[in-house]
Order: C-alpha cells, then structure tokens, then sequence
C-alpha cells in the first residue's frame, strides 16, 4: 500500500507535502465483496484521509470506528441516516431513493452539527442536482475509470468526468478504478480528492 500512495503524491499533496483542507484528499471505500473489513487498510491511511464504510456488518464497523477515532479519520456511513445520526459520523448518498431518517439527519446539518457530513454518489446529471439541492459537501463522481467493482460497466474517462465535475459545483472525489497509473489522467483542476477499493487494500 505505501507505494501505491507514493505512486499517487504528485495529484495528492500540495507542493509542501502536507494534505489540506476540510475535504479529505484520500478516501478508502469498503465494499462486501471486495473489501468487506477495512480497518487494516484504514489503520495505514494518513492522518487527514476519510474512509467510506458501505454494507459492513456491525462488529467490523465498530472496531472501524476505533480505527477511524484513533488515527484522525473522516468516517461516512453508506446509506443510513439513521445509524449515521447514531454513530456520529457522516452520511454517504447512493445514487437511488432517499432511505428513512434523511430527513433527521439533514436536520441535524442544519443546526451546524460538526460531524454531520453529507456526501453523494455522482454517476450523471439527476446526481449533479441531487447533490445541489441537499447542499451536499462533496460527490463520489464515478466511475472514472474501468472498474472490478462494475465489470464491463461503461466508464466515464478523464473528460466525461471533469465535466461532471464541472457541473457539480461542489468538491469532486473520483472513484473507479483510481489507481496510481490512472490518478494523473483526472483534470486538476476539478479533483479535490481520490477515493479508491482495490488500490488500497492492505
């Protein structure tokens, strides 16, 4: 993993060699099949980065959050409000329905709740305005590229998604086969973040 992060420096860190900003720059997704306990990869990430945990059963989401507490973590929980609210963490939309407790939660953003963080997965222009409208913090604009996650599902590339990136309006993370060979294809000037599964893996 640690070369896979060097191999990425030149798109993630500014010229001082320090991550910044509110938005983390570095994301590790879980995923059920792929990558259905992250506390190993996450335990290796940089102070700073965020961990998008989807569909982890309850023991390994609570020996994440210990991950995510101890090394200064940003933790967003895939699609429930409600255990959002629960846990303290942050919240990730996917790209479907709004699930039960939405509402409570963009309550408690509202009322200037620190760790209510609201992200959105951006596949196409119905997310861009999704993500507008709820006043999002930033969107999982995927996926960029060719993905094991979706195989054979069409990718966006390098252009497609810096324009939906364009149209977003907010900070743009790319997911979808990120990888240290495909980082630098993505338009810098849109990407404020890198979000990937496979890469990151211990």
């Amino acid at each position: 993993m640690g070369r896979t992060l060097e191999g990425w420096s030149h798109v993630l860190k500014p010229r001082d060699g320090r991550l910044h900003g509110p938005i983390p720059r570095l994301w590790l997704v879980s995923d059920p099949v792929r990558l259905p306990d992250p506390c190993a990869a996450a335990a290796l990430l940089p102070r700073g980065a965020g961990v998008l945990a989807r569909g982890l059963r309850p023991p390994v989401l609570a020996r994440l959050r210990r991950v995510v507490r101890r090394r200064g973590l940003l933790l967003l929980l895939g699609g429930d409000p409600t255990a959002a609210l629960r846990l303290r963490c942050g919240l990730h939309l996917p790209d479907r329905a709004a699930p039960p407790g939405l509402t409570a939660f963009l309550a408690a953003r509202r009322r200037g709740t620190p760790w209510a963080w609201l992200s959105l997965a951006v596949h196409g222009r119905p997310a861009v305005a999704r993500a507008r409208r709820l006043g999002a913090d930033l969107g999982f604009v995927s996926p960029a590229f060719a993905t094991a996650s979706h195989p054979g599902a069409p990718a966006l590339g390098p252009l497609r998604w810096g324009a939906l990136a364009a149209r977003l309006g907010q900070p743009a993370v790319a997911l979808g086969g990120v990888a240290a060979a495909t980082a630098g294809r993505l338009p810098r000037g849109r990407l404020a973040g890198l979000a990937a599964i496979g890469a990151l893996r211990r």
